[in-house]
């Protein structure tokens, strides 16, 4: 699947505003109100389109909207937890050394002596930075997470389909879990 083939989750309908049919969103953006300025969007089927209109800003990522498709508050609410999708090539080319989520999930991970390390199975951030999870990792068990750093991953080769993980950034998971395991009284 090639970029343009690829479709990004912005958002997800987070539930009624009021009686008209506003709702709220909660963004997926790095900005917010973002999560409208890219044209219609639409469910994860693609069955329902929206056209949204951000009337404003509410708390941490949330987002109130309006659009004509959402004529009640009854509409407004069975929406709530669908995502909304858009086109990837809808979104402008992220800046150098910046990346979206999407464009890494299914990369090759290699180590800096080009070993194979798995695969990135997901992208997550969960307010200290972004995590890289990895899955198929020769030799491991499970899935692990690295961090999402220059210094854990310093090279993201989107064309060759992957990118270099440091191998003591992966070995410094395996030691906090090791850490945490406790000990044997008997």
């Amino acid at each position: 699947m090639n970029r343009n083939d690829k479709r990004i989750c912005l958002g997800a309908f987070a539930g009624a505003h009021g009686v008209k049919g506003a709702v709220q969103i909660k963004s997926f953006t790095q900005t917010p109100d973002a999560v409208g300025a890219y044209g219609p969007v639409e469910t994860e089927d693609g069955v329902r389109v929206f056209t949204l209109t951000i009337v404003r800003s509410l708390k941490s990522g949330l987002v109130l909207a309006t659009a004509p498709e959402i004529t009640s508050r009854e509409d407004a609410q069975a929406l709530k937890g669908t995502r909304i999708y858009i086109d990837r090539e809808k979104l402008p080319d992220p800046e150098p050394e910046a990346f979206y989520h999407e464009d890494l999930i299914g990369l090759d991970a290699i180590d800096e002596t080009g070993e194979p390390m798995g695969r990135i199975k997901a992208v997550y951030n969960f307010g200290a930075g972004d995590l890289l999870e990895l899955e198929a990792i020769p030799g491991v068990k499970g899935l692990r997470l690295v961090p999402f750093t220059k210094e854990a991953a310093p090279i993201v080769d989107l064309a060759a389909g992957r990118v270099t993980v440091i191998r003591a950034a992966l070995e410094a998971g395996d030691e906090d879990s090791a850490e945490q395991k406790p000990e044997n009284d008997a």
